[in-house]
């Protein structure tokens, strides 16, 4: 485990990664609604024969609020919201198949929330047909969705799977009463075990479980017992994430308890490093920031093979060039460019009615923005990176050096000719390093706190 003065020294504000430039730092001025749609077609033409592209939907209904979770949502009991919604969605989807010059083959589609099980069988069956009835599936096609253990029924799992899905995640987060009442998410353990063991019954082959630390009151008992727990299931792979507190952010419902409440610094790297030996003992692999596998997943020996991938749906076992993001708040990424849509979904169903594609903000890339994300996903998917080819350097790769030599000091990776090379115990401090290659966040360090703390 890291010591208490390592902790201390690099528990500070900083992005998750989950794209460079992070989202704050995206430039408006060099954005446009045509830039995108140009930076989309020219990804299009690149990679859909050879690749195919990524799909994530964002489905944002949920019936009642957990407060830990961050995300883009819309809180309802009333299911008449699902038709007009999911027709939205193909709209938008019909608007990019327009711009398209071939057929669109698919090789992912990811289900995110929001709840997808919040949507009825017949509704999602529809959603996914209509997809697919305009596009061809690649022939090593991956297609998963995010499930409420709670009203994930076995209807959802087998109407999925013969859709083609084939990897299931749930959310767990942590089964002490006392943290479940604090967040929100009254979730009994029956439930988990009962939709995990429906999955594989049916032939799921990659049942996920998202677990968190750094929950308000969450103890290392509780991890202990929540570990222990998800081992009796020996799902394929795990998310354990580290709870991101930002009461800041408007409609996260983060103020239901008080900071003193939540673990911090060393306490919460404790749980940390307690619930990852735990893992380790029992089969699991870390195969990426906060992310196990079992060694029979495609998870873990993508990583193996250094084929790991990383984008906005999270760690993937494939590459793809081209992702569009469809639904209310969704992100896209062309490689050379990210665009996002409206978050409020009467906008959304707006634009769509001016037969626009919904995006209201993004990036296009520069020269160095593609350069320094290749690092960043580097770092991310491999623990290290190499600089030793002219394409892979930038003007300020020393000034970077410099400001890593203090983390080589400490242990926590290890600079060589045109290599970097994160430790083992180095690989909590993973978004430390990856903070010291952005240099966006470098020349424009934040007044106010835009991000999570690292650890």
């Amino acid at each position: 485990m890291p010591s208490h003065s390592l902790v201390q020294k690099y528990n500070v504000p900083g992005p998750r990664y989950t794209s460079y430039p992070t989202v704050p730092y995206w430039d408006s001025s060099n954005f446009s609604y045509e830039s995108w749609m140009q930076s989309f077609k020219k990804s299009f033409r690149e990679s859909n024969a050879s690749e195919g592209i990524s799909i994530y939907i964002h489905l944002p209904f949920c019936e009642s609020l957990c407060t830990f979770c961050g995300c883009t949502k819309r809180i309802t009991k009333n299911h008449t919201v699902e038709q007009p919604y999911l027709e939205a969605v193909l709209k938008e989807w019909q608007l990019y198949c327009h711009e398209m010059e071939e057929k669109p083959v698919i090789k992912e589609i990811h289900l995110g929330g929001g709840t997808p099980t919040f949507f009825a069988v017949k509704h999602l069956e529809d959603l996914i047909n209509g997809i697919l009835k305009t596009a061809t599936k690649a022939k090593d096609f991956e297609f998963s969705f995010e499930g409420h253990p709670n009203n994930t029924t076995k209807e959802h799992l087998q109407k999925l799977y013969d859709l083609g899905f084939r990897r299931v995640s749930f959310g767990v987060q942590d089964y002490s009463e006392t943290v479940q009442k604090a967040i929100h998410r009254i979730q009994p353990f029956q439930n988990v075990a009962k939709v995990t063991l429906w999955a594989k019954e049916i032939g799921y082959t990659s049942v996920g479980h998202d677990l968190v630390f750094g929950l308000p009151f969450q103890t290392i008992e509780d991890v202990v017992d929540t570990i222990e727990k998800t081992r009796s299931l020996k799902p394929d792979r795990l998310a354990f994430y580290s709870y991101a507190h930002t009461p800041w952010i408007k409609g996260n419902g983060q103020r239901g308890y008080k900071d003193e409440d939540i673990p911090k610094d060393d306490e919460k790297r404790k749980l940390y490093e307690i619930g990852k030996a735990l893992l380790h003992s029992n089969g699991y692999h870390e195969i990426g920031m906060d992310h196990f596998a079992l060694a029979t997943d495609s998870l873990y020996k993508a990583s193996a093979a250094g084929k790991l991938h990383r984008n906005f749906m999270g760690y993937s076992h494939s590459k793809t060039q081209l992702m569009i993001g469809l639904g209310v708040s969704s992100i896209s990424d062309s490689w050379y460019g990210f665009a996002q849509n409206v978050k409020d979904l009467d906008d959304y169903y707006q634009l769509l009615e001016w037969n626009q594609v919904p995006v209201n903000r993004g990036h296009i890339l520069t020269k160095e923005d593609l350069i320094i994300r290749q690092h960043i996903l580097n770092l991310m998917c491999r623990f290290e990176t190499t600089w030793s080819r002219p394409e892979e350097s930038f003007p300020e790769l020393p000034a970077v050096l410099e400001k890593l030599s203090e983390m080589q000091d400490d242990g926590l990776l290890l600079i060589e000719e045109g290599k970097l090379t994160i430790t083992e115990i180095g690989k909590p401090f993973l978004r430390n390093t990856c903070m010291a290659f952005d240099v966006r966040l470098q020349r424009s360090v934040p007044e106010t706190q835009l991000f999570s703390m690292v650890i």
